[in-house]
């Protein structure tokens, strides 16, 4: 594990105001940006919701009109309910200085409660955990759905469906590494174009089929479940699948802000969407075997090549918006202390957020790949689905409860009866999920299971080696007033030791004297922290003491949205007083080798296992991107 320069959280009050935006784009600019972003997992939903949800219900005995407006009522009111009280109307004015998700979620209640915030990190581990069981599903789900769209055209086209899926994410993932800006430019029109294409080829079923407009009346989906028993409460996994991507409303609420994701979402991709399954209700309740493929069948032969172009297109900005979402995630985690360092590269020069990080999308794609072998058509996948996004929902309206309470000063009761009723639908949800586990729901879980062990594992590691450390440094203050009464010989320059802990000695420092038995004329002990805030103000991001004559503690302040850069940060200091120049000065780090120790507080696999992921731990000076050239390692042993 190289350096000591371990993040670790700082106190930080939050800023003022709800859902600020971190950009100077114009409204409609920011609205447009949206649609194509934050709307592309549940603007395909469409796709194969309502088809899983009639088939859960209906199984072999043919598709029941009744049945068809119970479950259209039960998916339009799942996105009037869930998606538009809970988080449009609610949860995105629960910002963590206008960042939003479920770590940016965790960050804001741990700062609340304080000390005793063991259980909500536990919860941010376990929602995002999840978040990448919905990654790893939602491209493959979205594009198998589709390109099975041709299979309507001709027959023949049934044995291309998985090859071409293949293909197309294989490029998806081959053009991560050149960033999404560019395509980025496209993806609000080319959403744009989707939602008024599905919601104008609905029109005229419901004209046809006007009847089911009443499936607007939440009776429907109440007798619905009360008729319809066990089945029902099947029916419902299928019906969750209208509203996954409602997570993303919430996660993306820093890149656009809350006014244009609020709009976008009442003004064009609601009502599309409830048109667009009004529309596929209607064309079953006059055509039963259109259960084959709703969506497609409700478009005229001519257009059905055009539309699996479209929805391929749409699918495709689905699957990119999840990748970069799981980008965004890996971040917040390793600044938050949940996840080794990786390497992280920037792919715009103007939008800090834009990233790509290699071996992310590496275990993405190799694990999306096999989703597809495995599975091979997205109503098997489907099965899949669901049970990552609720657990993510049950924990974030855990942790709405808390902020609720404990950020906007509610009290208990009014906290818990305002977030007890989307709890209650999260958890029937994750319920009814959970009886898919053995049809495939248990992919979703053994990754979130492996990924939790693994941040788990890395945060009481690092927690562990820390105390350990700690028992064995000098005092700080103590060796400068010894190096000051009797100082060793002086070489010119500056000399910068990275240290998670300012109080004590680096265990650099102290093997540089012990080996090369010289101190540098200028001597920096440096920090870096991680503050559960977003951002930091450039007039809080420095803090500078000094210890003597010769030893300053410099601690550096960076939120946990960003990529700390050690070198341009520093240069900012001369306003402080201190004269920072790249060249002369030498930047050292304790590489520390590790070793099991017979007592280390873990089991001896999960030892093991936080070895493993040190080993694999970006190194220090690419993370706080100091020039290797500047950089002096030294090497010592401890046990864990």
């Amino acid at each position: 594990m190289s350096s000591e320069s371990t993040i670790t959280a700082a106190e930080t009050p939050a800023a003022n105001g709800h859902g600020e935006v971190h950009s100077t784009a114009g409204f409609k600019a920011l609205m447009l940006g949206s649609i194509g972003v934050v709307y592309g997992d549940i603007g395909t939903s469409p796709l194969y919701a309502l088809r899983e949800a009639i088939v859960a219900a209906s199984g072999t005995t043919g598709v029941d009109p009744q049945a068809v407006l119970g479950i259209l009522s039960l998916i339009l009111w799942a996105l009037i309910v869930v998606v538009t009280l809970k988080y449009v109307v609610i949860l995105l004015r629960a910002d963590n200085n206008g960042e939003g998700g479920t770590l940016a979620l965790m960050a804001l209640a741990q700062r609340a409660v304080g000390k005793n915030a063991s259980v909500i990190v536990l919860l941010g581990i376990i929602s995002g955990a999840l978040f990448y069981g919905d990654a790893v599903i939602t491209p493959a789900l979205s594009v198998l759905s589709a390109i099975e769209g041709i299979k309507l055209v001709t027959v023949t086209f049934d044995h291309y469906v998985v090859p071409l899926t293949m293909i197309i994410l294989v490029v998806l993932f081959a053009v991560q590494s050149r960033g999404t800006a560019s395509v980025a430019a496209f993806f609000g029109p080319v959403m744009c174009v989707w939602f008024a294409v599905i919601a104008v080829a609905a029109v005229p079923q419901i004209m046809q089929h006007p009847q089911v407009l009443a499936a607007l009346n939440p009776l429907y989906a109440i007798s619905f479940m009360i008729h319809h028993g066990v089945i029902g409460f099947v029916t419902l996994g299928a019906v969750f699948l209208a509203v996954t991507g409602a997570e993303a409303l919430y996660a993306d609420l820093g890149h656009f802000g809350k006014r244009p994701i609020q709009t976008a979402w009442l003004f064009i991709v609601l009502p599309s969407l409830a048109l667009n399954y009004m529309g596929q209700g209607a064309l079953l309740i006059a055509n039963p075997k259109a259960i084959e493929n709703p969506f497609f069948l409700m478009f005229p032969d001519w257009a059905l090549i055009p539309m699996v172009a479209l929805a391929t297109l749409a699918t495709v900005i689905a699957s990119q918006a999840v990748i970069t979402g799981a980008y965004s995630l890996t971040r917040t985690a390793i600044q938050l202390g949940l996840m080794p360092r990786l390497e992280i590269r920037h792919t715009s020069e103007s939008h800090s957020g834009q990233i790509y990080i290699p071996r992310i999308n590496l275990l993405l794609f190799i694990s999306v790949m096999l989703l597809v072998l495995l599975f091979r058509s997205s109503s098997a996948l489907a099965s899949a689905y669901g049970i990552s996004v609720t657990g993510t929902m049950v924990v974030t309206a855990m942790m709405g409860f808390v902020v609720i309470w404990r950020v906007w000063k509610w009290s208990p009761l009014a906290a818990a009866a305002l977030i007890a009723p989307f709890l209650f639908l999260d958890l029937t949800f994750l319920a009814a999920n959970l009886l898919k586990v053995v049809e495939g729901g248990w992919v979703p879980l053994a990754l979130g299971g492996v990924v939790m062990l693994l941040m788990y594992t890395w945060r009481r590691g690092s927690r562990l080696l820390f105390e350990k450390s700690r028992k064995l440094e000098f005092p700080l203050t103590e060796l400068v007033a010894m190096l000051e009464k009797r100082p060793p010989q002086r070489v010119s320059g500056t000399a910068v030791f990275l240290t998670s802990d300012p109080d004590s000695a680096p265990t650099a420092l102290m093997h540089s004297l012990k080996h090369y038995k010289v101190l540098h004329e200028k001597n920096v002990i440096l920090t870096i922290e991680t503050a559960p805030t977003p951002r930091i103000e450039e007039g809080e991001r420095i803090r500078m003491e000094e210890l003597s004559a010769t030893f300053s503690k410099v601690t550096l302040r960076f939120g946990f949205m960003e990529s700390p850069n050690v070198p341009r940060t520093l240069v900012t200091a001369r306003k402080l007083g201190w004269q920072f120049d790249i060249m002369a000065t030498s930047f050292f780090l304790s590489r520390r080798s590790l070793k099991p120790a017979v007592h280390s507080g873990m089991p001896r696999w999960q030892d093991h296992l936080f070895i493993a992921l040190s080993r694999s731990s970006n190194d220090a000076t690419d993370y706080f991107q100091i020039p290797t050239g500047r950089v002096v390692e030294v090497g010592t042993q401890v046990t864990i």
